[in-house]
């Protein structure tokens, strides 16, 4: 019964914080609108959200705060839209939730140049996305699915790859070790980059839980949010997201399928050791 009021609780604090983002409400008042102690309400909604109602409310924010951007709106504009007191308020936002300026987000892409290719590997098609700095996607599709593609509408894109993505595209096809580390480009929030780090450091053919990646991170409530961002890890593979599973051993689900992820953890088993 308490279980089904807190649900309730919180669903009820997170349409309110939707509804009324641009007058950015204080813990004190989404608190009191569920008729709950601040103290009681923000351990609640932690361990129901897995992130804080001032996390919540900035995400919610960043993503009306885009779109407004993208109609066209300048940076000042976009604040005030949004229920910001003016530009350094919003940098502040972007920078956390979004690891880029608003400017920099506005351009999308513009100047940048970005090398794709496509290739076979074990476990299907590979799609790879590669800027001067290092990968910024790899996914198991066609190239067309790229969110790299999708997103930098301002980019120009050059088929045929650089150091970084021909190092990756021979481990994926030879599994011939590199000699030199890989590096990567990647853009995400703050707690993203927290967990797609605590994913790097997980053994070749190890598998660990959600929890202990929470636990990884000092999040140990943030379980749920810590799913999502290993569903959003832009890089497949290199960041191993699908060496994490459920706490009961089920492999759980995979943004690539779950029958990939089964895949690669026997494919592992069997040739990785012997690497």
């Amino acid at each position: 019964m308490e279980s089904n009021f807190h649900y309730q609780t919180v669903a009820k604090a997170i349409n309110y914080i939707k509804d009324n983002y641009e007058s950015q409400p204080t813990l004190d008042q989404v608190a009191e609108h569920v008729h709950l102690s601040k103290f009681h309400f923000q351990r609640t909604f932690k361990e129901w959200a897995g992130i804080s109602p001032k996390e919540f409310l900035q995400f919610i924010t960043a993503q009306h705060a885009k779109r407004a951007l993208q109609k066209g709106l300048s940076t000042l504009e976009t604040a005030y839209e949004v229920g910001l007191s003016g530009n350094s308020r919003l940098h502040d936002l972007f920078v956390k939730v979004e690891a880029c300026t608003p400017g920099e987000f506005q351009l999308r892409g513009k100047g940048l140049k970005v090398f794709i290719d496509e290739f076979e590997t074990p476990f299907g098609t590979a799609a790879i996305a590669e800027t001067e700095r290092g990968i910024s996607n790899l996914i198991f599709g066609k190239l067309t699915e790229l969110k790299t593609v999708k997103n930098l509408k301002e980019a120009s894109f050059v088929t045929g790859l650089k150091e970084n993505g021909q190092r990756v595209k021979e481990y994926l096809t030879e599994w011939k070790k590199p000699d030199t580390s890989i590096q990567l480009d990647l853009s995400g929030s703050s707690f993203q980059l927290q967990v797609w780090r605590a994913l790097l450091e997980i053994p070749s053919s190890r598998l660990v839980t959600y929890q202990h990646i929470a636990e990884k991170i000092q999040r140990p409530k943030a379980v749920r949010a810590v799913g999502s961002a290993i569903g959003n890890n832009p890089v497949a593979y290199l960041i191993p997201c699908h060496r994490v599973i459920r706490a009961s051993g089920d492999s759980g689900e995979y943004h690539w399928g779950k029958e990939r992820k089964v895949v690669m953890h026997a494919f592992e088993s069997a040739v990785l050791p012997s690497l």
